[in-house]
C-alpha cells in the first residue's frame, strides 16, 4: 500500500524513516504540504502520514482509496474525526513519546526559574557582576527546590514522570484534581494554590481547563510561588499571568507553549523577554530530543503494523 508523508520537515533531517518504509509498498515523503496541497498529493494513496497538515472533510472526501490516517502526535484536532469515521478511514495517533523529553525540559524550567537565571544572566550580561563590591551577586532571591511543595495537574504517564524527577530533588508533589471530573475526590487546584510552591501543568486543554490558572487563582498564589506550561497554551490566562510577574505578585514564569502556534502575530509574553522579569518562554520543543523523535517513527511503524494485522 502506498503511503504519503507531509510533513516530514516536523520531525527533524536527523531522523530515520526504514521503520515506517518497512511497513508500506512505498513512501514518498513531502518536507511540508498546505491542505491544498494535501489532497493532491495523497491522490490514489491507501496510507496518509500527517503530524499538523489539517485533514478537513472536503479533502477525506476527495481521497477515495484512503484508508489510514498516522498522525505523527498525540493529538488529533487537525483531522476532522467525524468524517473519517463517517468515510472508514482508521486514524491512530501515537502517545508516550516524548515522556522523558518533556519531563526534563519541565525540570529545566523549574531549575532556572528557582535560581532566578534569566534575571542573572541579564545581570552578567549588562556587567552587574563586573561592578559588585564582593564577589557574587544575590540581589533576585533564589528558590532552593529541596522541602517545596509541588502541584502538579495531569497524573497521566508525563506528569508522573515530571513527580518522580522531583522527588529525587526532595520536593513534595501533589497532584490535583483533573479539572471538569467532578468524581475526583483529590483536592481541587485552587484548594492546593495557596500552599504550593511550583505549579506544574501536564494536562489536555478543554473546556474544563482553558484558563485554567486564570487572574483569581494568581491572586491565591504565594508571591514567590513559580508556574510551568509545559501542556498547552491557554491552560493559563498568559495575559494575567505576565502581570502577576511585572507586579510582584508571581516569582516566576516558564512556558513552553501559546494559544497560537507559531506565534506569528507575536504574544506579549514574548514581547515582555526584554523586560527584567523572571520569565522563560520556549519554542514548543520541550519534546524534541533525537531520541522522543525518533520514538515518533517507531510508534507509528507500529501503528501500520498492527493495523495491517
Amino acid at each position: 500500500m502506498k503511503a504519503v508523508l507531509l510533513d516530514a520537515a516536523s520531525l527533524g533531517p536527523d531522523i530515520d524513516l526504514a521503520p515506517i518504509r518497512q511497513q508500506v509498498a512505498s513512501l514518498e515523503v513531502h518536507p511540508q504540504s498546505s491542505s491544498d496541497e494535501a489532497r493532491e498529493r495523497l491522490a490514489g494513496a491507501g496510507v496518509a502520514i500527517v503530524n499538523k497538515v489539517i485533514l478537513d472533510a472536503a479533502t477525506l472526501e476527495a481521497l477515495p482509496d484512503l484508508k489510514l490516517i498516522c498522525v505523527l502526535a498525540t493529538g488529533t484536532n487537525n483531522i476532522d474525526m467525524a468524517a473519517a469515521e463517517r468515510l472508514g478511514i482508521a486514524v491512530r495517533n501515537v502517545t508516550a513519546y516524548g515522556t522523558a523529553s518533556v519531563a526534563q525540559h519541565t525540570l529545566m524550567l523549574m531549575l532556572a526559574l528557582a535560581n532566578r537565571l534569566p534575571l542573572y544572566q541579564r545581570d552578567v550580561a549588562e556587567g552587574r557582576w563586573g561592578q559588585s563590591a564582593f564577589f557574587c551577586l544575590m540581589d533576585h532571591g533564589t528558590l532552593q527546590l529541596e522541602g517545596k511543595r509541588l502541584v502538579i495537574v495531569g497524573q497521566g504517564v508525563l506528569g508522573s514522570q515530571v513527580a518522580r524527577l522531583a522527588e529525587a530533588f526532595g520536593m513534595q508533589v501533589t497532584f490535583a484534581a483533573r479539572p471538569g471530573k467532578a468524581d475526583d475526590a483529590r483536592p481541587t487546584l485552587a484548594a492546593l494554590a495557596p500552599e504550593a510552591d511550583i505549579i506544574s501543568l501536564h494536562c489536555p486543554l478543554s473546556e474544563a481547563t482553558r484558563h485554567l490558572v486564570d487572574a483569581r487563582l494568581l491572586a491565591m498564589l504565594k508571591p514567590e510561588a513559580l508556574l510551568v506550561n509545559c501542556a498547552r497554551g491557554g491552560i493559563i490566562d498568559e495575559l494575567a499571568a505576565l502581570e502577576a510577574l511585572r507586579e510582584g505578585r508571581l516569582g516566576g514564569l516558564g512556558v513552553d507553549v501559546l494559544p497560537v502556534e507559531p506565534p506569528r502575530e507575536g504574544h506579549p509574553l514574548i514581547d515582555a523577554l526584554v523586560e527584567p522579569l523572571n520569565l522563560i518562554v520556549t519554542p514548543h520543543n520541550a519534546w524534541i530530543t533525537p531520541e522522543a523523535r525518533q520514538k515518533v517513527v517507531a510508534l507509528t511503524a507500529d501503528n501500520l503494523r498492527d493495523w495491517q494485522a
